[in-house]
């Protein structure tokens, strides 16, 4: 299995008392706001510069996806199935047990009733309470954002999936013998979405964005921290909101027009 060597992991940092209790209300009350009323199916630009081969994660990048809703038709599921092709998700015909590394939400605004369609996926938080809450160290942060899964040490505890707000973590109940290379597959592991680290890393873009990029191009991949980056451009001439911003945890997937 690959397990992205040359991560920053976040071992050794026990969760702030405190930290646990509020993640443990804030997770309750994130179920409210992505299941009811919400309809969920299985769900641009910028580039990636490749990383040397041996070279180490960087902190000077940050990853981050700006998606516009308004580009994001209801019907659109381009995102989905590119990354289900990418990652060797397939459909059982069992929901329950089924991963979705990105499903298509549907948000309405009770006070203005405005409907908007939204690919969710892990946030990658810059404060991930998944990360907070796993006892091994499986669920941890690379120095450049990216939040990730260390399948070799994971237990299957799913504390982290209790954690996260937006409901971004699956666990993987059965064997699968036709893995990815990019991203292994283990029974009794929990797995999401890894921004498509691999290709990262290799200087390409997550495959949901290219995918979207031949549809509406709703999504503009890139550095945060490059203030020159198609993202941090975008990012400067019009207004985002992030899911959950009231946790404070600055994730790195922003929303232009989710009100």
């Amino acid at each position: 299995m690959s397990c992205h060597c040359g991560q920053e992991k976040n071992q050794g940092k026990e969760p702030d008392p405190a930290r646990r209790s509020f993640l443990r209300s804030a997770g309750a009350f994130a179920a409210t706001l992505l299941a009811p009323g919400v309809t969920l199916y299985a769900f641009g630009g910028g580039e990636a510069q490749a990383r040397a081969p041996g070279e180490p994660v960087s902190a000077n990048v940050r990853w981050g996806l700006m998606i516009d809703l308004n580009k994001c038709p209801p019907g659109c599921n381009a995102c989905v199935t590119a990354c289900n092709e990418e990652n060797g998700l397939k459909t059982s015909g069992r929901p329950e047990i089924d991963a979705q590394w990105i499903r298509k939400v549907t948000l309405k605004d009770p006070r203005t009733d405005i409907v908007r369609s939204a690919p969710v996926m892990c946030q990658h938080c810059e404060k991930p309470p998944c990360v907070d809450v796993c006892p091994t160290g499986a669920s941890f942060k690379r120095a450049d954002g990216i939040v990730l899964v260390d399948k070799h040490i994971c237990i299957g505890c799913r504390y982290c999936m209790m954690a996260c707000p937006y409901k971004a973590r699956s666990f993987v109940h059965e064997t699968h013998d036709d893995q990815k290379t990019g991203a292994p597959r283990g029974k009794g592991t929990v797995e999401g979405c890894n921004l498509c680290v691999d290709r990262i890393d290799a200087g390409r873009q997550p495959a949901c964005v290219d995918a979207c990029a031949k549809e509406g191009g709703a999504m503009i991949f890139g550095d945060l921290n490059d203030p020159a980056s198609e993202i941090s451009k975008a990012l400067r001439k019009q207004p985002t909101a992030r899911l959950r911003a009231d946790l404070a945890l600055n994730p790195a997937v922003q929303y232009a027009n989710l009100k």
